[in-house]
């Protein structure tokens, strides 16, 4: 797991082919002119080409978030607005599944706890390697915030999750 600014961004493009595009699009997005693509407040959408997600929710609280883990993506989960606080435990530490894992969505839960938590804060950035399981939307209140999939294979895509 990484966290720091989107002013340190460039040192984390090396780390995959996908980075540098993303970090480019999370520092020249403008959010504000950016409609939903869905009518749900509770989880307002909208893909674009480079496979981000920008997503208004409600902060379920630690107690509500549960850890989950992908094996084909990296996520970079970005905060633009709100609290964000987000739970870590490694995936290697996780040995209560939540259920089996979904192929087609690239995710799988897990009922364990996480070791630790992170705070988010505007501005701020998270990246997930699928050897980090996350539990994502543990703030409170309203959170505005961008994820980004990266495929680890650049052959493989995000577009059918």
């Amino acid at each position: 797991m990484i966290l720091d600014t989107l002013g340190n961004s460039t040192r984390y493009a090396a780390l995959h082919p996908g980075f540098a595009q993303a970090f480019a699009f999370l520092k020249h997005a403008e959010w504000a002119k950016m409609s939903s693509a869905s009518g749900d407040r509770e989880r307002q959408t909208l893909r674009h080409l480079l496979d981000g997600d920008r997503v208004y929710v409600e902060g379920r609280g630690r107690a509500g978030a549960r850890l989950e883990a992908h094996r084909r993506h990296i996520d970079i989960q970005f905060t633009i607005e709100g609290n964000e606080e987000i739970g870590w435990r490694s995936l290697s530490g996780c040995a209560q599944p939540a259920g089996p894992f979904d192929d087609e969505r690239d995710v799988g839960f897990f009922s364990d706890a996480p070791e630790t938590w992170v705070s988010v804060p505007p501005g701020t950035f998270a990246i997930f390697f699928p050897d980090d399981a996350h539990a994502p939307l543990a703030g409170r209140g309203t959170v505005k915030k961008a994820i980004v999939k990266i495929a680890i294979d650049e052959r493989s895509s995000s577009r059918g999750r």
